[in-house]
């Protein structure tokens, strides 16, 4: 080629920067400097241009030794430009170079990042312009499978991070989308060099990194879950800074923008990064407080399962995840069962307004008695924070994660999120209005659970949702029952609501009688769950309810059952339970004295139901000291069938009778004359009863009233009952015998279908 094709370079420097030889390439390059520095003091940028152009054609050459000589050219003329004049041939410097790193060629890509940190070191700040490219080619350096090629890179890449350092305009937008991008590297060394990049870049106090840290923590948190420990190491340092940096200024932070990232890795199986991510929810909660509200669906489905972690190693990460769900406890308040700030109702106009009680939160107790009671410690104060619309509450997310986690999931979850239940219908009642219907199922199901805390918890929750929910939806009628315990067995619906003298009882609501049917309903079609925890059950509603209400509305939903074997048995748990359990200690007293009208009502109530269970209506006799009627019902036993089953309801009366509830009975026998009712009903006991062990203590109880001698001298300590002597006994003992007919119709129709069923179609057709 001619001269002219390769001016403003002779023929000579052509020709040596094609050598081989790297002296005579060396030769050439202090010859392109001088000529640079020439063409600027004559002021030639034209010819400046030219000669770039020229060794980038050299740099492209298919002639290793010439893209060398191209390369050492290209720096030559970096440096002869000097760091005032390079400015304007920056990027026609720097292109064709990067070009070059893709060399197959070792030897080119090692000249290649000598020309550039030439380039570099003499444009220092102006090479910024370029810096996403030069970026992304030192991550690919970092790969370079050649060690000069690595240790050239290492070299470019520390004043490269010198030069951003000491810049003060460092294009931090720009560059994000290269960062965020190149996080997600598979190889460790590059993953090395741009976590050290994150890093440099957040000690740089002109580079707010905090408001770009929701854009590249995804990619962070991908790094910690990789496979190398040294570069999981280094990330999670770097993770720590920034953490530090939010805790300092959390007004930079989009609190927002980033917790679902920290949600998806603190569901990590890697124990580390589980960790990490839960200490950063912590904080986030503690930082940002009602910002998190929106999001707290998600949080819950990350921090639950943590509850749950029985092994030793993971006890931080329990301790830390039970931490946040108490902080996360205290930002629902009652504010947030209000209007919307803007003064529309949204969803909430059509609901009720429930009455709660503002004074306290109730968070995760430990009592046996009752689950959900908080020590003094644990009261929070709802005080209402300055903006309570700050976050708003996603109510139907939670609920929808809170019943996923209640099915399946170990012991430690259900408790906490039948806390949640609670907590949350303690908080903000109107709100949680629209979710019973959905929820009553999951919960009632849920008292089938093997877990004696997890019942108790759910006692709790359904006691707090029938004793405060006492309306109804304004837009729309009263629901029908939750599940089908209106044509259930065993259930009436017909006495669903309150009857006769029940319209002076106002504690009695629609939700608690529709718990009440379909726990019922539950009993029916769970014989287990009545036998194993029904006691426990209906022990502990009337600890957290009122015992009259409870076995006044069991009464009335008994009373016209259809299976009657299941309201016989159902009787006899709610009478053992009435005289066994010192939690119906006052509602036993009541019934006793029979001293009001309501009580001679509840007493009317519960016979027509207890009629169901003769030996059980006998005890409530005995128990109401209507001995007389009590009398009569042993005369009425001789038309009733004696079966095992009944004898052994004898057996554990006579047992009762034992017991401190019957001391004052025991006492009465000290005057026969003035109770000859009981002393006869006592011994038609006796008499029904074969010669057994029970037979045998009554029998000397019976041996223990006083000789007729000093009868005469017996002064009756009866108080006046007028008010029982208004309860028609003629007509509750007909309603007796009537229920004792369908009791006898029922069984044999039961036998005839079972016999029926037994039947050969062959042989009988």
């Amino acid at each position: 080629m001619s001269d002219r094709d390769y001016s403003p370079l002779s023929a000579a420097c052509v020709r040596a920067l094609s050598d081989k030889l790297y002296d005579k390439r060396k030769a050439a390059a202090l010859e392109i400097e001088k000529m640079v520095k020439d063409f600027i003091i004559s002021s030639k940028p034209d010819q400046i241009a030219k000669l770039i152009r020229v060794l980038e054609e050299f740099a492209m050459s298919h002639n290793p030794h010439t893209r060398k000589g191209g390369l050492i050219g290209l720096a030559a003329v970096a440096i002869g430009l000097g760091t005032k004049n390079i400015a304007p041939f920056i990027r026609e410097l720097v292109s064709p170079i990067l070009a070059c790193f893709t060399d197959s060629n070792p030897n080119v890509r090692y000249y290649a990042t000598e020309s550039l940190y030439n380039v570099v070191r003499v444009s220092r700040g102006t090479v910024l312009s370029q810096f996403n490219d030069i970026f992304t080619i030192l991550v690919r350096l970092a790969t370079d499978a050649d060690q000069n090629v690595k240790n050239g890179s290492e070299m470019l890449d520390r004043i490269m991070k010198d030069i951003v350092t000491e810049s003060n305009s460092f294009d931090m937008i720009s560059f994000i989308p290269v960062l965020r991008e190149k996080l997600y590297a598979n190889n460790h060394w590059a993953q090395t060099l741009v976590v050290s990049w994150v890093s440099v870049l957040h000690t740089v106090p002109e580079v707010d990194t905090l408001s770009f840290l929701s854009d590249i923590l995804e990619g962070l948190f991908f790094i910690m879950e990789g496979p190398k420990p040294e570069v999981k190491k280094m990330c999670e340092a770097v993770v720590g800074e920034f953490l530090a940096s939010i805790k300092k200024a959390p007004e930079k932070v989009k609190f927002a923008d980033m917790i679902n990232i920290v949600i998806t890795h603190a569901q990590s199986n890697d124990p580390v990064v589980q960790m990490i991510s839960l200490t950063w929810i912590h904080e986030f909660v503690r930082l940002s407080g009602r910002v998190m509200l929106p999001h707290l669906a998600g949080i819950l489905t990350a921090i639950l399962p943590c509850l749950a972690l029985d092994d030793p190693t993971y006890a931080k990460t329990r301790g830390l995840a039970k931490e946040v769900n108490i902080n996360l406890m205290r930002l629902i308040t009652v504010e947030d069962d209000r209007d919307t700030p803007d003064g529309a109702a949204g969803d909430d106009q059509y609901l009720p307004q429930v009455p709660h009680t503002p004074q306290m939160s109730i968070v995760p107790g430990t009592s046996a008695s009752s689950p959900l009671t908080a020590s003094s410690a644990n009261v929070l104060p709802t005080e209402p924070p300055e903006d309570v619309h700050e976050g708003e509450l996603k109510l139907g997310s939670v609920m929808e994660v809170l019943h996923i986690q209640l099915r399946n999931t170990p012991v430690p979850c259900k408790t906490a999120v039948l806390r949640w239940i609670y907590h949350l219908h303690n908080k903000i009642p109107n709100k949680m209005f629209r979710y019973l219907e959905e929820l009553f199922p999951v919960l009632l199901r849920t008292l089938s659970d093997p877990s004696d805390e997890v019942v108790l918890l759910v006692i709790e929750v359904l006691a707090q949702i029938a004793s405060t929910t006492n309306h109804s939806p304004v837009a729309g009628p009263v629901a029908e029952p939750i599940t089908s315990a209106s044509t259930s067995p065993g259930v009436s619906s017909a006495s669903s609501a309150p009857q006769g003298g029940d319209e002076t009882k106002t504690n009695v609501n629609e939700y608690f009688t529709r718990f009440l049917q379909n726990l019922l309903h539950l009993f029916t079609t769970e014989r287990n769950l009545l036998e194993d925890r029904g006691p426990l059950i209906i022990r502990q509603l009337c600890v957290m309810l009122s015992a009259e209400d409870i076995y006044r509305t069991l009464a009335e939903l008994l009373q016209d059952g259809d299976d009657l074997i299941f309201a016989s048995k159902m009787v006899q748990t709610l009478s053992s339970i009435l005289l066994t359990s010192k939690e119906l200690f006052l509602l036993r007293r009541q019934l006793k004295d029979l001293s009001s009208p309501e009580s001679c009502e509840l007493f009317v109530k519960l016979y027509r139901s207890w009629s169901h269970n003769p030996v059980a209506t006998l005890t409530l006799c005995l128990l109401t000291q209507n001995y007389t009627h009590a009398a009569t019902l042993v005369h009425v036993f001789g038309d009733i069938e004696v079966t095992a089953d009944f004898l052994v309801e004898v057996d554990k009366l006579v047992q009762l009778l034992e017991s401190p509830i019957f001391t004052y009975l025991r006492l009465q026998l000290l005057d026969p004359k003035r109770h000859s009712a009981l002393v006869e009903a006592l011994y038609g006991l006796l008499m029904l009863l074969p010669q057994t062990k029970a037979f045998t203590l009554l029998h000397d109880r019976l041996n223990c009233l006083p000789p007729a001698h000093l009868l005469q001298d017996t002064c009756s300590r009866e108080l006046p009952r007028d008010l029982s002597r208004n309860i028609d006994f003629e007509e509750l003992l007909a309603y007796f015998n009537n229920i004792q007919e369908k009791h006898r119709a029922y069984k044999h129709q039961k036998i005839k279908q079972q016999l029926q069923s037994n039947v050969d179609p062959v042989t009988h057709p």
